[in-house]
């Protein structure tokens, strides 16, 4: 149920970014791209949600939903970069849609708990 709830969280703050809140998180999607180096599964997060703050909708990547295949690791990094886009970001929308993902990431982080 929780994670339902944060799906519809996403969604519609995926659905709220503003043009400048779309280019912002492109831009910082692919500085985390970066930071995760060489873990495949943070990339793949990257790029799916990249697509979905283009398109401005979730569910617009085909496939399973990458968070369900991060490791614990993987989880930390994501967490950790979430956490400080949303704890710094200067536009409330970007802000808003981090802190979203963060919610999302969160319930992947249980399952190792």
């Amino acid at each position: 149920m929780t994670s339902d709830h944060h799906s519809v969280y996403l969604a519609q703050a995926t659905e709220a970014l503003t043009p400048e809140g779309r280019a912002r998180v492109d831009e910082l999607l692919e500085q985390l791209a970066q930071a995760g180096g060489g873990h495949g599964a943070v990339l793949r997060f990257a790029v799916v949600r990249e697509a979905e703050a283009d398109a401005g909708q979730t569910g617009v990547a085909t496939g399973p939903e990458p968070g369900d295949a991060l490791t614990e690791e993987e989880l930390d990094v994501l967490i950790r970069g979430f956490m400080t886009i949303r704890d710094t970001e200067y536009l409330d929308d970007v802000s808003n849609w981090a802190n979203a993902v963060l919610a999302l990431l969160q319930d992947e982080y249980e399952q190792y708990r």
